[in-house]
């Protein structure tokens, strides 16, 4: 595909989430250090903010870095985390060109102090953007989100804030990172693998999977557009059956 297609906006998802797979793999394939695959992963994630912003997907969160990922080596990490601070330097102009707002989700405390003020001062600049939510997944798991849920509510019943019996859906998600966003309609996977990776599990309950042999620096807007026109396909049914949705 050359060109954008034509999408049926009442099929569009409102939430896709990506988990971004492949930088290390693609630097390797061309004899160059890791780093090098993670520069040009940012390349793509510009080119995907702009063109879901342009189609007029309403939230996108992309996996920037889970909590497993501070086990890799200090000194990927170290620079991963100088990589942060410079693309969001970097993309702020972005942003407000597209009328985004960045949010953030994860253990944000544990976040260098240079990363964390630079994530907060492009948060706070963009806060008022209304076109798209973009919310990156920094040291984020989603076991660990659901622990930190379970103990929230638990401290509420504990206090007599909410009772035992109130306890639903919309209560654990109100104790979510994510409690201000849909849940997930689309889960993009680049790279082949075909894993979840502890992102989002209760928010992709009944998300459309997606999994490209692309890997992430040379994930493009087509590649996207493939995606969703894969999605506009999809019957999303929900537990019921196709005869029930046709009624």
């Amino acid at each position: 595909m050359d060109t954008k297609p034509t999408f049926n906006t009442d099929k569009l998802p409102k939430h896709v989430a990506i988990i971004m797979d492949g930088n290390g793999r693609w630097a390797k394939q061309k004899g160059m250090l890791r780093i090098v695959g993670h520069e040009n992963g940012t390349k793509s994630v510009r080119t995907t903010v702009e063109a879901c912003a342009e189609i007029g997907i309403k939230n996108l969160t992309l996996y920037a870095f889970s909590t497993e990922n501070w086990n890799r080596p200090k000194s990927e990490v170290n620079t991963l985390m100088k990589l942060l601070v410079k693309s969001l330097k970097k993309e702020i102009k972005t942003l407000q060109d597209n009328n985004i707002r960045l949010r953030a989700i994860g253990k944000l405390e544990e976040l260098p102090e240079k990363a964390f003020k630079e994530l907060h001062e492009v948060i706070e600049k963009t806060k008022d953007n209304t076109h798209m939510n973009l919310t990156l997944a920094l040291s984020y798991g989603s076991r660990e989100e659901l622990i930190s849920a379970v103990k929230s509510i638990s401290t509420n019943v504990k206090n007599n804030i909410i009772s035992i019996e109130s306890i639903d859906e919309s209560i654990i998600n109100k104790h979510l990172y994510t409690q201000n966003l849909p849940d997930v309609d689309l889960l993009i996977r680049t790279s082949g693998e075909q894993r979840i990776s502890n992102f989002l599990l209760w928010q992709i309950a009944y998300a459309e999977l997606y999994f490209t042999d692309v890997l992430w620096p040379d994930f493009s807007k087509e590649d996207l557009y493939k995606a969703l026109k894969c999605y506009e396909k999809r019957e999303r049914r929900f537990g019921k059956t196709s005869e029930q949705l046709s009624k």
